[in-house]
């Protein structure tokens, strides 16, 4: 059981670590005092919750996405252009979408040049990733690329306040 523990508390420590990327920004480590707001979100089979952000920019965020799903799902920020260009990418890669493995497609590597935060989050389970809003973006989406889901409705806009 410790182990068990110990495990699942360096995996969660170490997504955030690596979803702390920001699109259009530093890529500095955030501390929970430099955080400007938490968003719970839950994944379902095919659906996000809540499906629209409203944000200023510059705000620090800290999203914590629970799935509550029956699937594995991915949470993705970014522009229309670079989530269309990701769902390619997931479909060439036939479905085998795993995150931790050096074959798939885990953004926190380096993939799309580090610029689409995300996290990927297995039925039953909850993932963090704590993003600064960029200040020249006038709006991003979120949305799970594996294929099949955005077309399913597993998608939101991010709208920039002021």
């Amino acid at each position: 059981m410790r182990k068990t523990l110990l495990a699942l508390l360096l995996g969660l420590t170490a997504t955030t670590a690596f979803a702390a990327g920001e699109h259009g920004g530093s890529h500095d480590a955030t501390g929970e005092a430099d955080i400007d707001r938490t968003i719970r979100f839950e994944a379902g089979d095919m659906w996000f919750a809540p499906e629209g952000l409203d944000i200023a920019p510059g705000e620090t965020l800290r999203f914590e996405i629970t799935n509550t799903g029956h699937l594995e799902h991915e949470f993705v920020i970014g522009d229309a252009e670079a989530q269309e260009a990701h769902r390619r990418m997931m479909l060439e890669m036939g479905g085998s979408h795993g995150h931790g493995e050096h074959g798939g497609h885990d953004m926190a590597e380096g993939a799309h040049g580090g610029q689409m935060p995300s996290v990927t989050i297995a039925p039953g389970e909850t993932a963090v990733l704590v993003w600064t809003a960029p200040a020249n973006v006038d709006d991003l989406e979120y949305a799970c690329n594996i294929p099949g889901h955005y077309e399913a409705g597993m998608s939101g806009t991010i709208e920039f306040q002021g």
